[in-house]
């Protein structure tokens, strides 16, 4: 019987162009995830979303995007599957079930909903824990913060990693999922 492959959502900006570090950086995950045997799963458009897509798809990796269906925006290039839903709730939800592991990288608010979403899942005992690690200092001084309060709330603190190379990252995933 063939085991199951795991895939890892990342979750991030759909601002960064090629020349950005940003997509540079989630370009090089993506590689290393495919290397490493891991599916891909993103919000399915540009930015963050189509460099990891870019990376594991040029390495054979199945890349699902997961879509909303009134953003007039098209789904990048390198996705191997397209899933449409018809709300963002709904978009967030199949992005955390889909996910073994989680990465999140540099994003706005639509990357805080989800890390924020996925965070709550786990503290509240929502879902099986699972992996999640963050790239950038926006997120690690978040999760500083947000630890310390759930430290006073005497809740499970440092449930979210931080990383700051993809050689950390790819270590924390293959440690937790392999």
């Amino acid at each position: 019987m063939r085991k199951k492959e795991k895939t890892i959502t990342v979750f991030g900006s759909a601002s960064p162009e090629e020349k950005d570090y940003e997509y540079t950086f989630a370009y090089n995950l993506g590689v290393m995830l495919a290397k490493e045997g891991y599916n891909v799963c993103t919000g399915g458009y540009g930015g963050i979303m189509e460099a990891v897509s870019k990376g594991a798809s040029s390495k054979g990796a199945k890349v699902t995007g997961v879509t909303l269906n009134y953003l007039d925006k098209e789904p990048n290039q390198y996705l191997t599957e397209t899933i449409t839903c018809y709300s963002l709730f709904e978009r967030i939800l199949k992005l955390i079930e889909i996910g073994d592991g989680f990465v999140i990288l540099q994003g706005g608010t639509g990357t805080l909903l989800e890390l924020s979403s996925l965070w709550e899942m786990l503290n509240k005992h929502l879902i099986t824990p699972v992996p999640v690690v963050c790239h950038s200092e926006m997120w690690l001084k978040l999760c500083e913060l947000i630890n310390a309060q759930l430290s006073t709330e005497h809740r499970p603190v440092n449930l979210i990693k931080n990383a700051k190379h993809v050689a950390e990252i790819m270590a924390y995933l293959n440690s937790q999922l392999k």
